[in-house]
């Protein structure tokens, strides 16, 4: 029987098509990240995330960032999230660097983003790009854009001369773009225009950000995954602070409706993947 991959436990529960995706991206997507990841001179890496949902931030992308920001560092990595006020203070306790764009921001606030930082990677997790009209929209149609701050236009800016990797689970993410077609005609949605270098997807994002992180210890031979309790802990805390689940809209430690007995299968099953791997490298 074949053994269970990475991509396999990411896209475990699908309910929004992303096995449809997974057709048109490189069989081992998320190794292929990590390996960028790996290439990439030790410096900044902006991440964003961060997606909009009835007056706050959803509880998806978040986690899945504070985690993979985590994991940049013990590589060596200058991890700095780039989001809005919607996520203040969730990552600030954490120790790491955050920058805020305004909602109103117009795309050369991502001008003045990369000149201050000078990003080796660009990473997005979770966070909505702009559709072929210019719009920001949630998974039911809705025009997010007055309360969403410009992100994307990071992305935008860097084509051709940062590399890029976007996460997403629906079709209105940034990264998106590189199956916009494929969103638009098997999914039947209005997809996100952003490209990204390597589009990674998951049935939520979180675990997308899970699967990098577990494709990189796998190469490295590092532990880098978080336990379910360093992950609930952080969820926890983001929904005292305002976060609420992207389906119910509850202030509850749900992510995409799926509660925290699923959340733990995910992440246990990525530690048992790379179980192997760390034993074989390390002896």
């Amino acid at each position: 029987m074949r053994r269970e991959s990475i991509e396999d436990i990411v896209l475990r529960h699908s309910k929004r098509g992303m096995p449809i995706l997974r057709k048109y991206l490189p069989q081992s997507y998320l190794t292929n990240a990590a390996e960028e990841i790996l290439s990439w001179k030790r410096g900044t890496v902006l991440l964003t995330t961060g997606f909009y949902v009835a007056g706050y931030a959803e509880t998806d992308g978040p986690l899945g960032t504070a985690m993979l920001a985590k994991a940049l560092k013990k590589l060596g990595f200058r991890p700095v999230i780039v989001t809005d006020r919607f996520c203040e203070g969730f990552f600030e306790a954490e120790g790491i660097e955050t920058a805020f764009m305004d909602v109103d921001a117009d795309d050369s606030a991502a001008d003045a983003i990369l000149a201050a930082y000078h990003p080796v990677g660009l990473i997005s997790i979770e966070r909505c790009g702009r559709d072929a009209k210019g719009v920001y929209a949630n998974m039911r149609g809705v025009d997010i854009s007055p309360n969403s701050a410009p992100c994307d236009a990071l992305f935008l800016k860097a084509l051709g001369k940062i590399p890029t990797i976007g996460v997403g689970d629906g079709g209105n993410e940034i990264g998106m773009g590189n199956v916009a077609e494929v969103v638009r005609t098997e999914l039947d949605l209005t997809p996100a225009e952003i490209r990204a270098d390597i589009l990674v997807i998951a049935s939520v994002s979180n675990w997308g950000a899970y699967g990098i992180i577990a494709a990189l210890s796998e190469l490295t031979a590092l532990r880098l995954l978080p336990s379910f309790e360093e992950a609930e802990e952080f969820l926890n805390r983001t929904v005292t602070l305002g976060s609420v689940d992207g389906i119910s809209h509850e202030h509850i430690n749900h992510v995409d409706g799926f509660g925290p007995e699923t959340e733990q299968e995910i992440l246990e099953a990525l530690q048992q993947h790379v179980a192997p791997r760390l034993r074989a490298l390390a002896s």
